[in-house]
């Protein structure tokens, strides 16, 4: 049965979302109905199409209580709206359906496990807050959540626990047919530990282990994990707040870590190798993977940051969007993403250039546009000591890409693109040199780029508001670099 706050969200979805134009949102990159968005969510593939929810607010640009919005898609490219499925409409989520994952059960229906957010009134007339995990379930597109919620709460938590910061369960089923989850809970000395569930039916659930803590060094609350075999190892993806900077490896604030290792099934004892950024670039939290009909493991993140996410430009609509879904392997110790092959279909009107040497900026004949798939090869033979790439051109606007071979780093740099506002608008990474060359995969739309390094052995994300007639791209460098170039336009009609 659809509540009524479900349903004044979906009659609200209907009425406003012809006011965004199709030009006003991005080609290929999963936007809100109207509204805001932020974490994607149960992240599947059911009844033949790939279901995409997110953390949704669809009254206004900026985070209110959270429902759950939707969408769907038959390639992982093109995506189709479907009604919000969750609103926050019972005690136990009277404050906000957040994060969480599905799939699909022995009976046919689409299984959700979901943090719900009850608000209480302490004998001071203070709110306090409580996260427990709660189960609905349907048919890809209307949902009904389980009487007997919620099915995990404090009474749950291994000692020292926090009832406040237990949230966004990523579900998934063994080899025989056990189900699992991993969840994020704050611990009392100020970490977080990643805990492990597990439950014969995807109902009754029960605790089984600490995976992993965050030990203070790789931030304090963990968040949106993820946990999944590839390629030989055990991967475990969370989404750290409140980190400290390493250098050039790690950024501060609000991160992304990819840590490998072994895990004991017998056990369910997670033993930690390598840690690695997952995303180097300004714009990418929370990532979710699933694992597609033909075996590929597919990830999509939020492409929005927490600190710059309360500055909304002046008359933009909805605020929020998704990254592509990326394809992921695990090779020589590191995560591979690469955007899902289906983009290449998108692909038209091929130019190439072999071998051009820059100095002065330069526009190259048939190199402009906004919605496109480029890949940039940039020789590392010392012969320059700038190399400089500029997107989105024009008008006094651009967003560039700046590689130092001295010090091999690559820079990111939107302080000319249209953002106004005094927020984190550069980022600069340690890269180093694959088989003499360092090769950039770049992927536009309209309001986006999406670099993949070096065979997608690294990545890079960033939005940007600039104008939509300036669809520019210039080259330069600060003596002679010798680059090859492969383009093409990404048609959706």
């Amino acid at each position: 049965m659809i509540s009524k706050l479900l349903q004044q969200a979906r009659d609200y979805e209907r009425e406003k979302r012809q006011e965004v134009r199709p030009e006003e949102r991005p080609c290929y990159h999963v936007t809100g109905s109207r509204g805001w968005i932020n974490d994607p969510n149960g992240f599947s593939f059911y009844k033949g199409e790939y279901h995409l929810f997110y953390q949704y607010y669809p009254y206004a640009n900026e985070w209110g209580p959270m429902h759950w919005g939707h969408s769907v898609s038959r390639d992982l490219i093109t995506w189709e709206y479907r009604p919000a499925v969750m609103a926050p409409d019972k005690d136990y989520d009277n404050a906000g359906c957040f994060s969480g994952s599905a799939l699909e059960i022995n009976d046919g229906r689409h299984l959700i496990m979901y943090t719900g957010v009850g608000k209480v009134m302490d004998a001071d007339g203070k709110e306090l807050h409580y996260q427990t995990q709660c189960i609905a379930t349907g048919d890809g597109t209307d949902y009904e959540k389980y009487s007997g919620n919620p099915v995990l709460t404090a009474k749950d938590l291994p000692e020292g626990g926090s009832p406040v910061d237990f949230r966004d369960p990523k579900i998934w089923r063994d080899e025989n047919g056990k189900f699992y989850a991993v969840a994020a809970n704050a611990t009392e000395d100020g970490n977080s530990s990643i805990l492990l569930f597990e439950s014969a039916d995807g109902f009754d659930w029960h605790f089984a282990n600490v995976l992993d803590s965050s030990t203070k060094e790789l931030g304090g609350m963990w968040e949106c994990p993820d946990f999944f075999e590839l390629d030989g190892k055990h991967l475990l993806t969370v989404s750290p707040m409140e980190m400290m900077p390493q250098g050039l490896k790690y950024h501060v604030g609000h991160c992304t870590l990819c840590i490998s290792g072994t895990y004991d099934k017998e056990t369910h004892s997670f033993r930690r190798e390598v840690v690695q950024p997952i995303d180097s670039g300004i714009d990418f939290y929370a990532p979710q993977t699933m694992e597609t009909p033909d075996g590929r493991r597919v990830m999509i993140a939020w492409m929005q940051a927490w600190s710059n996410s309360r500055f909304v430009p002046r008359g933009v609509k909805y605020f929020g969007q998704l990254t592509v879904p990326r394809e992921l392997s695990f090779r020589d110790g590191k995560l591979i993403q690469k955007p899902v092959r289906e983009l290449e279909t998108y692909r038209r009107d091929p130019v190439r250039y072999d071998q051009v040497e820059i100095s002065e900026e330069t526009s190259l004949e048939g190199i402009r546009g906004r919605v496109l798939d480029m890949t940039v090869r940039i020789q590392a033979d010392g012969k320059f000591e700038e190399f400089l790439m500029k997107v989105a051109c024009g008008e006094g606007y651009y967003t560039s890409v700046s590689y130092d071979p001295k010090k091999e780093a690559l820079c990111i740099d939107r302080s000319h693109s249209g953002y106004m506002y005094d927020i984190v608008h550069r980022r600069e990474f340690q890269v180093s040199p694959l088989n003499g060359e360092v090769t950039l995969r770049c992927l536009l739309d309209r309001f986006s780029m999406e670099i993949f390094i070096n065979d997608g052995s690294q990545t890079a994300t960033v939005t940007y508001f600039t104008p939509q007639e300036a669809d520019g791209i210039t080259f330069s460098a600060q003596g002679k670099a010798t680059v090859s170039i492969e383009k093409y336009n990404l048609s959706f009609e």
